[in-house]
């Protein structure tokens, strides 16, 4: 038993020595997993304790575990003691010398589109327009069918859709959102509503892309007129390109109007005299309209009979390149800051 005794007892003073000399904590680990590990020289000594009387056993425990209490001790001081000599090292190191000038963070910036899709918005809203939205990926039925556009049309050619199946697709304009909204509402009147958004067609040059912006704008009510349209669109050109813009419709096809009618506003840049931007003409066309066909009415749950309305829809890249003088539509979608933050 003083054998055994005497040997832990210089385990203790010889791991308490160790431990003071150790400047990292992978070797303090080290030396704790030496003394205390299953294979350690303390943990060898206890197993010998098999060899003791049972008087001696009590006698001989007290004084492991005050061995092993003392040194896990010593290990967790010497451990902080580490911890805290490295973080004094990290941050002499890593010393920040605060009067050095900071490092300039670059502002973002409202992109042209989004201002001109808000703007949209804030003049249509002034005039008791609704914001209406609808899905992206859209059925067949409302794309087309809905519109007055049945399968087999030749007019669905001039869109080259990007189809998912044979009855789903991208949508290749914001005019479902009209029939979605004529079914929701119905038969609530007015029906007075502008539907921004993403739409999809297979082009990519100067002056389109596959992916584009359109507002699409609906009206039903009783008495709606075609001077109805006139007036809300001239008021819409004066807030958007000035006031002294004037604009004119000449006649047009889409399947889902009836009267259709292209909308041309006097140029920005010449003021109706003739210039290289309006290609001599004085006019700039800038959207599509007309009175709401029949048909579409119908589709919405309404009677053609009892009720009329009016619709148009533009392009927003359209818009913004007129608003901003930009030549090519790919710098919308280029990213490039030095094109943003000209805005």
């Amino acid at each position: 038993m003083i054998y055994l005794k005497s040997e832990i007892l210089r385990i203790k003073e010889e791991a308490l020595k160790n431990l003071r000399e150790l400047e990292s904590t992978e070797a303090l680990q080290e030396l704790k997993v030496k003394i205390l590990g299953k294979k350690g020289s303390l943990t060898a000594m206890l197993r010998q304790m098999g060899s003791l009387s049972p008087e001696e056993r009590p006698i001989m425990g007290q004084v492991v575990n005050e061995v092993r209490t003392r040194l896990e001790q010593a290990w967790e001081e010497r451990s902080a003691e580490l911890d805290a000599m490295a973080l004094q090292r990290r941050l002499a190191t890593e010393r920040i010398d605060i009067t050095l000038p900071g490092t300039r963070i670059s502002r973002g910036h409202i992109h042209p589109l989004t201002q001109v899709i808000e703007e949209i918005e804030d003049i249509f809203l002034g005039m008791g327009f609704q914001i209406a939205e609808g899905p992206e990926i859209e059925s067949d039925y409302y794309n087309f069918e809905a519109l007055n556009l049945p399968k087999e049309h030749p007019a669905r050619e001039m869109q080259d859709s990007f189809y998912i199946t044979e009855e789903i697709l991208l949508r290749t304009q914001t005019s479902p959102v009209q029939v979605r909204t004529m079914e929701k509402l119905h038969p609530q009147l007015p029906v007075k509503i502008i539907a921004p958004g993403k739409v999809y067609r297979n082009d990519d040059d100067a002056t389109h892309s596959p992916m584009f912006h359109q507002v699409e704008g609906l009206v039903v009510d009783q008495g709606i007129r075609m001077s109805d349209l006139k007036g809300i669109l001239l008021n819409f050109s004066r807030e958007m390109f000035g006031e002294s813009r004037e604009i004119r419709l000449r006649p047009s096809f889409f399947p889902f109007t009836e009267p259709s009618a292209e909308v041309d506003v006097s140029c920005m840049l010449c003021g109706g005299s003739g210039c290289r931007l309006c290609k001599g003409t004085g006019w700039i066309e800038i959207l599509g309209s007309g009175m709401v066909h029949p048909k579409v009415l119908e589709m919405g749950g309404y009677n053609p009979q009892a009720v009329t309305g009016f619709a148009f829809g533009m392009g927003v890249e359209r818009i913004a390149i007129l608003k901003y003088g930009i030549e090519d539509m790919r710098l919308l979608f280029d990213n490039d800051l030095r094109f943003l933050q000209q805005f």
